[in-house]
């Protein structure tokens, strides 16, 4: 029998994250962490230093024919990250 209080271990988490404003940071790590599956293995091993700071990603790149081509996917690229996070995390990418 269970009780009226009685909830689902994830229905706890989120409420714990809800409570503790920690989704927003936990999505962001989920978004950083998505970048290699998004642009792919080869894309991955050129960039580093990827953070969030204000709804924007940044991403240092170590080839300008990359960042040139990262930039004309930018749209695509927020939307795919957002979607694979289920949440709109970011709004722009920034490479450096």
């Amino acid at each position: 029998m269970q009780r009226s209080n009685d909830r689902s271990l994830g229905d706890a988490i989120r409420e714990f994250l809800h409570s503790y404003h920690l989704e927003d940071k936990l999505n962001e790590t989920r978004v950083i962490q998505s970048w290699g599956k998004i642009v792919g293995p080869m894309v991955e091993k050129h960039t580093q230093g990827l953070y969030i700071r204000n709804r924007i990603l940044f991403v240092k790149v170590d080839s300008a024919a990359l960042r040139q081509e990262l930039s004309f996917s930018r749209s695509k690229l927020i939307g795919e990250l957002n979607d694979e996070v289920k949440a709109n995390v970011i709004e722009d990418i920034v490479l450096k």
